[in-house]
């Protein structure tokens, strides 16, 4: 008997991160503006969305003086 409905509860699983850039990359390594850009962030400010993974929380480590990190729970 097939599940239905099963990738809508994957999905529902899926824990999210709000990543907002609040201070300027200008200045630090180039290794750190590199991981800004690869997160989305071009301007200060703008917020991007990401589901939360291991590697995702290793880029924003290296990173978590310059973004503001925001779990987001969808209700």
């Amino acid at each position: 008997m097939p599940k239905t409905g099963s990738s809508k509860s994957k999905k529902e699983q899926l824990h999210r991160v709000q990543i907002t850039l609040v201070k300027s990359p200008i200045g630090y390594s180039v290794r750190h503006k590199a991981t800004v850009r690869t997160l989305g962030l071009h301007r200060l400010n703008q917020t991007v969305e990401h589901v939360d993974s291991p590697t995702l929380r290793g880029m924003l480590a290296k990173i978590n003086h310059l973004v503001e990190v925001v779990d987001v729970t969808e209700a």
